[in-house]
């Protein structure tokens, strides 16, 4: 019998006091519930992904004197800590093996990804030989994240050895819609592949734009899940394995199953957690959102108490000549059922006193998009100042939809330091608000939010259907374009029509240089715009030969 501990921890990446702090306490936690072994996320005495800190010889130096410390605390259980480990001029990917106060071993990565939001061939060596090592009389074969994905290498060779009796997999793997399902069905596979138990340790916490869920489970040599963690939280899972020649003195720990989240649930959790992370680890103490009266502005506010709570989040409604009574009425009614302060500066005086200015040189031509956009430029400068004066982060509201094509204003609505919702589509902007209203004694979203027809209200009677197709249509052009990759011509074999997909395309080929000049923002869709799509901005090859 071996009995294993998962800490799922949410460390801040390069804060090592910290980091460690966390560590020592959860060993010893392991240790009080008589773990034989316990597993941290990949790359725990960091925090992951370190990016281009991996290049400072003394960010590297601290990690190897943090495990040096981390060992120090290790009493009866093994430990199996992430971190960056140099050896012979070369950098790894690594785990350090802990036991009896000493480093023991390390293990290094043998996969490295270099795909999506990951780069880790830029810092790091594969492992070039791997062994089990023996934790209670069982042999275990460590694994770092994507060495169970990928089906052949030195990790799969590994695991077939007839000496290793579990896997264990110490993971930094972020979430997206999806997820959950195709990690558990990947190591469930490979467990059941080898016909060996697996234990996954995933990392949790908001790190810029990415999210990591936790979720870290047990399975057992058939692939089906024996114990699981929370998602979007701390946890430590025991649990006990029969393998090995010895007993554990005592209870056995009863199974225990944590459902995951079912979408949009997991969508807002990540969301929250996201905007937590970004606002405490980067030391900001309250936030600002431009409260328009529209659903985006609601869900982002909706999601800023839920993360922060109604005292730190300050709502400023900034309505103008074209601004309907609804729309005001609208955000005073949120903003109340939320029990957040809400400002309103009426921007009237400011548009007369932009166009006074602009009027010998606007002379002539007609009133069209520069004239709509200075009133977002307007509030984007007055939330700024608010930002400036108070110290508190603005939140900018635009969602997945209208970043992909380009529905925004630089310096305007994309003016702030964090975009919440720019990977959540607009169609999932109305899922999320819907399912919020049917929460049993949550604070509602108000009716005519989520019911009204989207608008800008930047000129008399404007609807975003003037210039955009139905969301609805949009929102399914754009998935296969921007995150299923097809072409043209295999979107519109799937039905649609030739002339909305080219319009749409171009759109979004065309409204790159806005996108780069964005906040960062949570990750939500398997294909985020940023590392996960990177385009680039001087670019003449167009794929919108369909008529």
């Amino acid at each position: 019998m071996i009995r294993i501990a998962l800490a799922q921890i949410n460390p801040a990446l390069g804060d090592f006091d910290e980091n460690r702090g966390k560590i020592v306490r959860y060993i010893q936690k392991a240790e009080e519930g008589g773990a034989d072994l316990v597993l941290f996320p990949e790359l725990a005495v960091t925090g992951y992904p370190p990016e281009d800190l991996l290049y400072r010889k003394k960010f590297i130096s601290r990690a190897y004197e943090e495990i040096q410390k981390i060992s120090a605390s290790v009493r009866t259980t093994c430990a199996v800590v992430g971190f960056p480990h140099e050896k012979d001029g070369r950098l790894y990917n690594a785990a350090a093996i802990i036991r009896d106060g000493r480093l023991a071993g390390v293990v290094h990565k043998s996969e490295l990804p270099n795909y999506g939001v990951f780069d880790e061939k830029r810092y790091f060596v594969p492992a070039e030989k791997t062994e089990p090592i023996v934790v209670a009389g069982v042999g275990v074969a460590v694994t770092i994240c994507e060495d169970i994905w990928v089906r052949e290498g030195k990790a799969a060779d590994l695991c077939a050895r007839p000496d290793a009796g579990l896997v264990v997999n110490i993971s930094s793997s972020p979430y997206h819609l999806g997820k959950t399902e195709l990690r558990r069905a990947t190591a469930g596979a490979w467990a059941a592949r080898f016909g060996k138990p697996l234990a996954y340790c995933n990392l949790v916490g908001g790190q810029d734009e990415l999210v990591f869920d936790g979720g870290s489970f047990v399975c057992d040599k058939s692939g089906n899940v024996l114990s699981s963690a929370g998602e979007f939280c701390e946890d430590l899972l025991m649990a006990d394995l029969d393998l090995g020649p010895g007993k554990k003195n005592g209870a056995s720990v009863p199974p225990r199953i944590t459902p995951p989240f079912a979408y949009p649930e997991n969508a807002y959790e990540a969301l929250k957690l996201g905007l937590r992370d970004y606002m405490g680890k980067n030391g900001f103490k309250g936030a600002l959102v431009a409260v328009s009266g529209g659903v985006d502005s609601a869900l982002t506010a909706y999601i800023a108490v839920g993360a922060l709570g109604a005292e730190k989040v300050r709502g400023v409604a900034m309505p103008s000549p074209f601004s309907s009574e609804g729309s005001l009425a609208d955000a005073r009614e949120l903003s109340g059922n939320l029990g957040m302060r809400l400002d309103v500066i009426p921007i009237a005086g400011l548009m007369d006193g932009f166009a006074g200015a602009l009027k010998g040189m606007f002379e002539g031509t007609p009133r069209g998009i520069a004239e709509e956009n200075i009133q977002a430029r307007i509030r984007g400068s007055l939330i700024m100042a608010l930002s400036n004066k108070f110290g508190d982060l603005v939140i900018t509201t635009g969602n997945k939809s209208e970043m992909s094509v380009g529905y925004c204003t630089l310096y305007g609505d994309t003016a702030g330091g964090f975009a919440l919702i720019k990977d959540l589509p607009k169609t999932k902007v109305y899922d999320l608000c819907r399912w919020i209203n049917g929460r049993p004694g949550w604070p509602k979203i108000p009716d005519a939010i989520v019911t009204k027809e989207p608008s800008a209200e930047l000129r008399p009677d404007q609807r975003d259907s003037d210039s955009l197709p139905e969301y609805g249509l949009l929102d399914a052009i754009l998935k296969c374009y921007v995150e299923d990759e097809k072409s043209i011509e295999e979107i519109v074999a799937l039905g649609y029509s030739g002339r909305e997909v080219k319009r749409v395309a171009e759109l979004v080929d065309k409204s790159e240089y806005k996108r780069r000049q964005t906040a960062p923002g949570v990750k939500i869709t398997p294909k985020a715009f940023g590392k996960d799509r990177r385009m680039p901005i001087t670019n003449k090859f167009r794929d919108w030969g369909v008529r």
